[in-house]
């Protein structure tokens, strides 16, 4: 095993919000432009961590069943409804809560420190923008350097993590075994989850985008690859004499 890679290794996937891109800075920047630009004075960055708060919550009625398969911008535009009262937002046009809501369409790359591959991290945040205009899952890398594949969003399998099938939907698309796939991610929790369905997991997991991400009480089966060892990974797409050809893909 070396830092190019672990044998068999087919695919890299990455996890996005608190892993390749900084959302809570992101959202606030975007939430205090409108406000500017509109003459809106609230307490943009509490309704952020307001919202952020509201994800899982949003997700687990899902995952409940206590409502049906609901797309996340779907969870994110309820959740803004409710802050817009708490925080006494008045006078929204739905043109105008359609745009804050899309906020979460609009993150920047994080800003890595300490060998952080940033490379493979700005390629990234490019893919997920261009796949999120289209609204297309799955095509082929346009970007400059190297292509991401594929987006893989929760739409494909309408489950959230950490169903088991958000992890294994993604060798199963792929036409590869788990363990030919490496899981990149900020998450101990989304590491574990990944790692319990046969994918591999970096021995070190990626700094987290806002200083908030909490352990997980267990932790992933992992491989010796590093996530400095990542960035080597990442260049053998395009400089082979690196190392082996891996494919990047994307999971979000």
């Amino acid at each position: 095993m070396s830092e190019r890679g672990p044998a068999g290794l087919k695919a890299l996937v990455f996890d996005v919000f608190g892993t390749v891109v900084d959302w809570r800075s992101s959202v606030i920047r975007d939430l205090e432009g409108f406000g500017r630009a509109k003459g809106i004075t609230a307490d943009w960055t509490g309704l952020t961590d307001d919202w952020r708060a509201g994800y899982q919550p949003a997700m687990e009625r899902v995952r409940k069943g206590e409502q049906p398969w609901t797309v996340l911008d779907d969870l994110h535009r309820a959740t803004l409804d409710t802050l817009v009262e708490k925080y006494r937002i008045a006078g929204l046009a739905e043109d105008e809560k359609v745009h804050l809501a899309k906020a979460w369409h609009r993150p920047q790359p994080l800003a890595r420190r300490g060998g952080g591959p940033h490379a493979p991290q700005a390629e990234i945040h490019h893919r997920h923008a261009l796949q999120r205009q289209r609204r297309a899952d799955a095509q082929p890398g346009e970007a400059r350097g190297p292509a991401l594949d594929m987006i893989f969003g929760a739409e494909l399998v309408q489950r959230y993590k950490p169903d088991p099938l958000t992890y294994l939907g993604v060798p199963k698309l792929l036409r590869v075994a788990p363990g030919e796939v490496m899981l990149v991610a900020a998450h101990n929790g989304d590491l574990l989850a990944a790692s319990r369905q046969g994918l591999k997991t970096p021995s070190s997991r990626a700094p987290p985008s806002t200083g908030r991400t909490k352990s997980a009480t267990s932790r992933p089966s992992t491989t010796s690859t590093s996530w400095r060892g990542i960035s080597c990974i990442w260049r053998s797409r395009w400089e082979p004499e690196t190392g082996p050809q891996v494919s990047k893909r994307m999971i979000a």
